[in-house]
């Protein structure tokens, strides 16, 4: 519930605990009466301590920009190199999806050297 909402609902309650529960019990009231501003009165108070126990809505996560990489061709990788076709997100760095779709062949040679095609994450 928004914090807007939450102040509406206690004032509410709480003009509904007060107004006519107060009225009809200064008026010396008859049974019907002193029933109805009874279940006013709890009516009231139920809503206010509803009121009170709701939780700010969580923020609503804003999604990131999308990262698509199609039909990127080959990467080569040699002597200790690396080569990647796709789209590399170091350390799971960003927060909108990722995509690869016919990003080729990746080739690593020699000692050292990686290759990878997709997504990286590493």
């Amino acid at each position: 519930m928004s914090h807007g909402w939450k102040i509406t609902v206690m004032v509410a309650a709480a003009a509904g605990v007060v107004s006519t529960p107060l009225v009809w019990l200064l008026d010396s009231p008859d049974t019907g009466q002193l029933v109805g501003a009874t279940v006013q009165a709890a009516t009231g108070i139920a809503a206010l301590v509803w009121a009170l126990m709701q939780r700010p809505p969580d923020p609503t996560p804003v999604p990131g920009l999308a990262d698509l990489a199609v039909e990127t061709g080959n990467a080569d990788g040699t002597d200790g190199g690396t080569a990647h076709t796709g789209v590399r997100r170091p350390g799971g760095a960003g927060t909108g999806s990722a995509k690869a779709e016919r990003t080729g062949n990746a080739t690593a040679q020699g000692p050292g050297s990686s290759a990878g095609t997709g997504v990286d994450y590493s």
